[in-house]
């Protein structure tokens, strides 16, 4: 895909999601639907998104259960000093693509905690990189334990960072 492509893609889930705005969703609505049914409510607007994905300038784009995908731009206010986005960001957004593949597979009165995320740097970002799409995908799914891996892709197809999570799952 262009980084236009990514770009379109990526500003219409901006768009979907500003009507509510970040917010946070109290138990009650985590209990009563499935992960997957919770994170398409996100993807659709229905649901406030997540502070952090506005903070740190991401979106779904594509949710299915025990797969979830982002996409993210990097920007100027993510750099560490060295001159290229901090890793802290990418680690972010692999954790949140890994654990919402997670919690898509989940059924309702679930909930989940990440555990453990471990992260491989292939290649520095910077702004020139462009749109990010991060891609979660379920590995295992147990009663007490799930795992997932992901990938950061930029729109050349390169792989920029990789990584796995493991997850507890518990009732709510």
């Amino acid at each position: 895909m262009t980084s236009a492509h990514w770009e379109a893609e990526y500003r219409a889930a901006r768009e979907r999601t500003a009507v509510k705005g970040p917010g946070v969703c109290g138990l009650d609505v985590l209990k009563s639907m499935s992960g997957l049914d919770f994170l398409r409510a996100l993807l659709d607007g229905r649901l406030p998104y997540a502070p952090i994905a506005e903070t740190l300038d991401f979106a779904f784009v594509r949710i299915e259960k025990g797969e979830v995908d982002l996409i993210g731009e990097p920007r100027h206010g993510f750099y560490n000093p060295i001159g290229t986005v901090h890793g802290g960001w990418a680690a972010t957004l692999l954790d949140s693509c890994m654990a919402c593949a997670v919690h898509s597979a989940l059924p309702a009165g679930q909930g989940y905690s990440t555990i453990e995320i471990k992260v491989n740097y292939a290649r520095p970002i910077s702004i020139a990189t462009g749109p990010m799409r991060g891609e979660g995908r379920v590995l295992t799914f147990g009663a007490r334990v799930a795992s997932a891996e992901g990938r950061l892709l930029g729109h050349d197809g390169k792989l920029y960072a990789h990584g796995t999570t493991t997850c507890l799952v518990f009732p709510l």
